[in-house]
């Protein structure tokens, strides 16, 4: 039962779908039916559709064919008003095909003329479109133009910024266009071009300022500010920012540090002969303050194209090579001048550079180095001075003939002599023209001391410390050498050594001077601790000792060569009544000799006096005991006691004052009791007395009076004071045996 009416339902429910169909196939275009249709045949009832389609069909047909049958007169009508139309419409046909010929054939022309206007709106729609295309291309073809004019022109930054926009901004915009592409695959090669283009000019650029490092530095050397501003830094710049924006900064950088290390190295390295001038050091100076003016320019205003620790790496290098050679080429420096130049150069160089930044320091402490060189320098330079002025000095007491030279002298030399100012012109100074000159020197070379210490940051201390120690080097050595080499010379006369000692007695007096020179100069008072005292005294002590020795010497050599003169005939008989010329002429000269020491010290002339009289004595006493005189008679002795009296004479006549009564003759007492002796023949007092401490003849040797005593045997038969006494000359030679044995005897006991 239930399925029934499932089954009635379903039909219903298809009956009103089939006629919903129906409804829409008689509604709906044609066109459209298709998928009408194709629900009908989705379905399984189609068959069922197909009779209710044929029905509806049928009942169509009828309800036509009603409505035929009810208008059949009025079609008839409209044939027959459709036939009269077929006529008219012959005629109008006729009509338009007559109208149409003849419009034909006017309106060739026309289209002949529209054709042409196609053609030309065709063309002008291609030429707009072809324009719309060239101000796409045109951009791009003016920045290609513009970079090849700026690559022209050496503006290679703008160009690669050109580059930058072309291929970013314009090629992309028409990159369809076969001579983008070209362009698109030049740009490599452009960049590269940029690149080799730039870097050649920095290449120029360092070539450049290798060139003209020099000028760069004279010109820091003399203002310091602005030496930058001769250099054109602009293909530095560039390059750098060319190869910044290529990526390539790095290697920028390193091949910038690379070669300028290798200018540097070349910069350090200093010519040969940089030590013949001054211009050689100054060029070499020149041009290492203009590298390095450039690399801290550079430093400054590149970003980090070089870094600080580059920059202290390069001058750490600079700085060593820089005093390795000062060192090596100042050593061969002779020239004082020269040296005190290059110093004042290397402390121009120092200041330049350090404010610059750099640190100088260790310049300074080679400046010291310098200074010990400078102050050798100066000690040789000295040394000719003074050897100039000792050669060329006459060694006589400077003459006087008016006020106004009196004072020249005294305003070169510090001298008072209250005495000296009181007498009347002409008169003279007591020394020669060595002491002011050589005390002018003396000041000259402290100053040449304190131009080295100049600008040398030293404190006034250090200042004093090295002008004393200088000039205690000049006086110690220099000026004492020079006066060792005066007093040494051969040709040196006694004048000229007395007049040495009397300068030097000066110049020790003017130490104190030079001591408040040097205090003025340098602020330092010679209290002051660890103050340095000059050693002028000990130098003019030693040379005055030195000449002392030397007139002593001297006097000691004019003696011998007048004793050379001596001719004794050491066996004549006759009894002369004068001393021997020679010994005259030998008194004489010594009279005027010491004459000439009155402005000595006392004890020089003292000392110079009893040392030529010993040495006379000693060489009267050697002439008389020689070997080659085998023989002598008495006669002989009495000549030879004539010359001793005179010799005796001398030294009674205070030839020097200041000697005590008598004390000048003891120099002449061994040959005066020699002589009294055996002119006295007073062997028996000899004898007897000998060993007591107040015998006549206590300077008497033994031996040297058995010597003489041998020289006078067999004598007495040549003597002619003997020869009247025939008797007597067995007696007297008998007596001088018996005396020679009893001296023999009085030696051997002596020795024992």
């Amino acid at each position: 039962m239930d399925r029934g009416k499932m089954a009635e339902a379903e039909s219903l429910e298809t009956a009103a779908e089939h006629e919903r169909i129906l409804r829409e196939i008689e509604s709906t275009d044609t066109a459209c039916i298709g998928p009408t249709l194709r629900s009908v045949y989705d379905g399984e009832e189609h068959g069922r559709f197909m009779e209710k389609l044929e029905t509806r069909i049928r009942n169509h047909d009828r309800e036509i064919e009603k409505m035929c049958n009810f208008h059949y007169q009025g079609f008839v009508d409209s044939i027959t008003e459709l036939l009269k139309v077929r006529g008219e419409a012959q005629k109008l046909k006729n009509q338009v095909t007559d109208t149409n010929r003849k419009l034909q054939h006017e309106g060739k022309e026309l289209v002949i003329a529209m054709e042409e206007l196609k053609q030309c709106r065709l063309q002008q729609r291609n030429i707009s479109a072809t324009v719309d295309k060239l101000m796409l291309c045109l951009p791009v073809l003016e920045m290609y133009s513009k970079l090849r004019d700026q690559m022209k022109t050496k503006r290679h930054y703008p160009a690669l910024k050109t580059l930058e926009h072309l291929e970013h901004t314009y090629l992309p915009q028409v990159s369809h266009y076969r001579f983008c592409k070209v362009m698109v695959d030049n740009i490599p090669k452009l960049r590269e071009e940029i690149k080799d283009v730039s870097m050649s000019d920095l290449k120029d650029f360092l070539e450049s300022i290798r060139k003209h490092s020099d000028k760069i530095g004279e010109t820091a050397m003399k203002q310091v500010p602005g030496a930058q501003d001769l250099v054109d830094f602009s293909p530095v710049y560039r390059c750098l920012h060319i190869y910044s924006v290529l990526g390539a900064r790095e290697t920028f950088e390193n091949y910038y540090r690379k070669q300028r290390r290798k200018q540097a190295r070349l910069v350090l390295q200093p010519p040969s002969n940089m030590h013949e001038t001054l211009d050689g050091y100054r060029k070499y100076f020149n041009q290492i303050v203009g590298f390095f003016v450039v690399e801290d320019h550079i430093l400054h205003t590149t970003q980090g194209l070089v870094n600080r620790a580059y920059i202290d790496e390069l001058w750490e290098m600079a700085l060593s090579k820089t005093i390795a050679a000062l060192r090596t080429h100042s050593s061969y420096c002779s020239d004082p001048n020269l040296v005190l130049d290059l110093k004042n150069l290397i402390v121009l160089f120092a200041d330049t550079l350090q404010v610059y930044g750099f640190p100088v320091n260790q310049l300074f402490d080679m400046l010291l180095e310098i200074r010990d060189q400078y102050s050798e320098t100066l000690l040789k330079k000295w040394a000719s001075i003074f050897r100039n002025i000792l050669d060329s000095d006459n060694y006589s007491p400077i003459p006087v003939t008016s006020e106004e030279i009196y004072k020249k002298v005294v305003g070169q030399f510090p001298f008072q002599d209250v005495e000296l100012e009181k007498q009347s012109f002409p008169k003279k100074f007591p020394f020669s023209e060595f002491v002011p000159k050589v005390y002018n020197q003396i000041k000259e070379f402290i100053y040449a001391c304190l131009k080295f210490s100049e600008d040398l940051h030293l404190s006034s201390t250090e200042v004093d410390d090295m002008i004393r120690k200088s000039t205690n080097l000049l006086l110690t050595r220099t000026l004492s050498n020079s006066l060792q080499n005066v007093i040494k010379r051969k040709n040196i006369g006694l004048t000229e050594l007395v007049q040495i000692i009397i300068n030097t007695t000066h110049l020790e007096k003017s130490c104190k001077y030079l001591e408040e020179f040097i205090t003025n100069i340098t602020n330092v008072l010679p209290e002051t601790v660890h103050t340095t005292k000059l050693y002028g005294t000990t130098t003019f002590k030693d040379a005055r000792h030195a000449a002392e020795e030397e007139i002593y010497t001297n006097l000691n050599q004019k003696i011998d060569q007048f004793l050379q003169l001596a001719d004794y005939d050491w066996m004549t008989g006759d009894l002369g009544n004068k001393a021997s010329d020679y010994l005259v002429d030998l008194i004489a000269f010594l009279r005027s000799t010491f004459a000439v020491f009155t402005h000595l010290p006392g004890k020089v002339a003292q000392t110079a006096c009893m040392s030529a009289c010993k040495h006379l004595a000693t060489s009267l006493m050697q002439l008389l005991l020689e070997a080659e005189v085998r023989q002598l008679t008495l006669g002989a002795l009495q000549q030879f006691n004539l010359d001793v009296r005179e010799c005796e004479q001398f030294a009674r006549s205070g030839p020097v004052p200041g000697f005590q009564e008598d004390t000048l003759q003891l120099a002449f007492i061994d040959l005066r009791q020699l002589l009294d002796l055996f002119i006295q023949w007073d062997w028996s007092t000899y004898l007897a007395d000998y060993g007591q401490p107040n015998c006549k003849y206590l300077r008497v040797n033994p031996v040297t009076a058995l010597t003489l005593l041998e020289k006078m045997k067999d004598t007495s038969r040549k003597n002619n004071m003997f020869a009247q006494f025939r008797k007597n000359e067995r007696d007297k030679q008998k007596l001088i045996d018996t005396v020679a044995k009893q001296l023999r005897a009085l030696i051997s006991s002596h020795h024992s």
